[in-house]
């Protein structure tokens, strides 16, 4: 099983960006499909982002569109959430999540393997 461990999160103000970094182990990402989920505080977990293990195909949830880019580098074992235009209503934890299925993408949180341990955005107003 992948192990995955994000980083990049922190307090930015509304309309600043953040990029997310998903740093994996113990497998390689090129046969993985790879998501990036969110869940605020009473909320339940949220689609943000998703491609397949080439990052030939993306999905974006209609809410971060033309904001957000999420991509990869296999060869560093590592895919990225690139946030721009930030909104308070981003604020959330954010994981990244593996699907060993690399070939097929999901929205549905349940269809992935692996998590990571999550890492806090804050937008300010």
């Amino acid at each position: 099983q992948v192990q995955l461990v994000e980083s990049g999160g922190g307090l930015v103000q509304a309309g600043g960006s953040l990029r997310l970094s998903c740093a994996a182990s113990g497998r390689t990402l090129s046969s993985y499909a790879m998501g990036w989920f969110r869940q605020a505080p009473g909320k339940e977990r949220e689609f943000v982002a998703a491609n397949n293990w080439s990052g030939g195909s993306t999905y974006y949830a209609d809410s971060v569109k033309g904001r957000f880019t999420i991509s990869r580098d296999n060869a560093k074992n590592t895919v990225y959430l690139q946030m721009n235009s930030l909104k308070p209503e981003d604020t959330a934890v954010y994981y990244c999540a593996a699907r060993s299925n690399g070939y097929i993408v999901h929205r549905d949180y349940l269809r992935y393997d692996s998590w990571g341990q999550g890492t806090q955005v804050t937008v300010s107003s």
